[in-house]
């Protein structure tokens, strides 16, 4: 590699502000982009559609210098769960750096469903990881909150960083179900889509036959996503109890400053009770994703009004899925839970 294409990579990625964004699998390289610490904070997820044109530079694998990673940790969630909620907490200058849904690791999962194979991805994923955990201030852990499209790369991803802990954040089933039902035709959709990237992944294994997905009803679908996901959290978390810990959503609304606490004691976060406090009420009574303030209660409410409206066809659904449950020896209330100090 000539001598000022070097200095020029190495000057990049000396900056911890070009963000590996993108994964070009034809020409073997990243895309890195320019995004600050203010403008990643304020967008809720790194992806195109939010972070629009930013200046952006090019460079193949082979050419990128070995980087060395900071601590990073992961949040890994069912979707609709208060993740983005978590990670912005978990944002704290000096402490961390969170990542919400970098782009780069849903390119891997693209990636491997046009046919990739592990042997493939696991070294490009691994750098991608190394790029990724750049964060802004020395003694700074990088926390990375992936889209939950990404839960099927969640083993490989703790194998090649084998220091890094896990939360694993979901909603109960009974509330995801009705998230869904409350989001209308978008969210039925989005359900449908989740599942076929499901099974293309290989983890749902809960004794249906292929046809019997077309008979399900939308709500079905999200319920056979919930727990496709539930099952494969309960496994990490059980064969990982020391690194890996779940997360009920209702839990760290309800109790975020002993939520908070807890995650930040696992992933050894320097967060002392003030600096909880400060980030409890910076966070905790904004919408996570547009920075918009709300009334106390609006959550339970909108929760409430959700279930009144669709509460037949939610309540037959979880039950049906509560029986599917025991028929496989899935527990829908999985173990090794996050501890919460008194």
């Amino acid at each position: 590699m000539p001598t000022d294409l070097t200095q020029f990579v190495h000057a990049t990625m000396a900056q911890a502000e070009w963000l590996a964004h993108r994964y070009d699998a034809p020409r073997d390289a990243f895309q890195m982009i320019q995004v600050n610490r203010a403008t990643r904070a304020a967008v809720p997820f790194l992806t195109d559609e939010h972070l629009g044109t930013p200046a952006l530079r090019a460079f193949r694998r082979a050419d990128l210098p070995v980087q060395p990673s900071a601590p990073m940790h992961f949040i890994f969630h069912s979707a609709y769960c208060c993740s983005t909620l978590l990670a912005r907490s978990l944002d704290v200058p000096g402490a961390a750096t969170a990542l919400k849904e970098p782009q780069v690791l849903n390119d891997m999962v693209g990636w491997r469903h046009r046919g990739a194979t592990p042997a493939h991805i696991r070294p490009v994923l691994d750098q991608a990881l190394a790029l990724l955990a750049r964060p802004f201030c020395d003694g700074e852990s990088v926390i990375v909150k992936p889209s939950n499209v990404v839960n099927a790369l969640i083993g490989g991803m703790l194998s090649l960083r084998p220091q890094s802990r896990a939360v694993l954040l979901y909603a109960p089933l009974p509330v995801f179900v009705a998230s869904i039902a409350r989001k209308g035709m978008w969210g039925r959709l989005w359900v449908r889509d989740l599942l076929a990237k499901q099974l293309a992944d290989g983890i749902i294994d809960l004794g249906f036959l292929p046809g019997d997905y077309l008979l399900h009803t939308d709500l079905q679908a999200a319920a056979v996503g919930w727990l496709a996901q539930q099952a494969l959290f309960t496994r990490l978390a059980t064969a990982m109890p020391n690194r890996v810990r779940l997360l009920n959503s209702e839990v760290l609304v309800s109790d975020p400053v002993r939520s908070i606490d807890a995650v930040a004691r696992l992933f050894e976060l320097p967060l002392g009770p003030n600096a909880i406090a400060t980030v409890v009420k910076g966070n905790f009574a904004r919408d996570a994703k547009t920075g918009v303030a709300f009334e106390a209660g609006r959550r339970s409410q909108d929760q409430a009004n959700g279930l009144a409206a669709h509460q037949d066809e939610i309540e037959k659904v979880v039950a049906w899925a509560r029986a599917v449950a025991e028929r496989v020896g899935l527990q829908v209330d999985p173990p090794v839970a996050l501890h919460l100090s008194p």
